[in-house]
């Protein structure tokens, strides 16, 4: 089954807002593993689970159309608050079935959302809605950001860091299981394509002042449950990390800029001709 979250306005500004998109690096590797595969013409792209449309608007520029899907109304609505690009249509629906014709698609994305998809179901619709050589591309981050900042200790930012990670472990979703990267792992290996690569290890760095990296952090769907459970005790955790990571930095503003080290993984196949 599909799972249906980050669907309120206020999730949904704050996935605007605040999350880290993947870098103009880690789109251009995309890109070239469909230049190799199938080559231009780059007519459709889809990408699925668009969330607010941050990677929806990096990839359009390079297709002549985009179809870019969610199942929440909020986030569509908030997508096309911020996209004026011509070529993107925006639809809401699941991720499991796409309203596009059979093999009518050069290129579909999930980008940070594919681990709440029903997976088997989103596989074969892929399949379905690609074009022979079309290709697919599944993105994704780990938990384990990384913040640095002139002249302080890295390694005691990360242990703080690591810490807050730790409190919400008991709020993560059983569907993702201990850590979304086996999943990805799993589609790789279970995928029936010979042409196929996986990557770690992709770093996207981005400098932010360090309450849009709260808010990044708050954007989680682990935070997110605790704030329904317990509005009080998430509201005492995230300010307790917010004041431990500025005691160490020796600042008083919650406005001084960090850089924040994302660590991006992908899965990248071609449908085979003829399949």
């Amino acid at each position: 089954m599909t799972y249906r979250l980050f669907e309120g306005k206020d999730h949904a500004s704050s996935y605007w807002k605040f999350r880290i998109s993947p870098s103009d690096n880690l789109i251009q590797q995309v890109l070239d593993f469909l230049e190799k595969h199938k080559g231009h013409p780059f007519e459709l792209a889809v990408d699925v689970g668009c969330g607010s449309g941050q990677g929806t608007v990096l990839l359009a520029k390079h297709f002549a159309s985009m179809v870019a899907t969610d199942v929440s109304p909020a986030q569509v609505e908030m997508a096309l608050q911020h996209s004026k690009e011509p070529n993107i249509t925006y639809k809401q629906c699941v991720a499991e079935e796409l309203p596009l014709a059979d093999s009518s698609v050069d290129l579909v994305t999930a980008m940070s959302a594919f681990h709440w998809f029903d997976r088997p179901r989103f596989l074969q619709e892929a399949h379905r809605v690609l074009k022979p050589r079309g290709c697919m591309a599944l993105l994704n981050y780990t938990m384990d950001m990384e913040l640095s900042y002139p002249d302080c200790c890295s390694q005691t930012l990360n242990q703080i860091c690591q810490e807050f990670y730790v409190a919400l472990v008991p709020y993560r979703s059983a569907h993702l299981g201990s850590n979304s990267i086996e999943l990805y792992r799993e589609a790789y290996k279970s995928l029936p394509y010979p042409d196929k690569e996986w990557h770690e290890c992709v770093r996207v760095k981005r400098p932010m002042p360090l309450s849009s990296f709260m808010g990044f952090v708050e954007s989680f769907s682990s935070y997110q449950t605790l704030v329904r459970e317990d509005l009080q005790k998430a509201t005492v955790l995230s300010q307790d990390f917010s004041h431990r990571l500025m005691s160490v930095m020796k600042v008083s503003s919650a406005e001084t800029e960090v850089e924040v080290s994302v660590r991006y993984y992908c899965l990248l196949a071609c449908k085979p001709e003829g399949a």
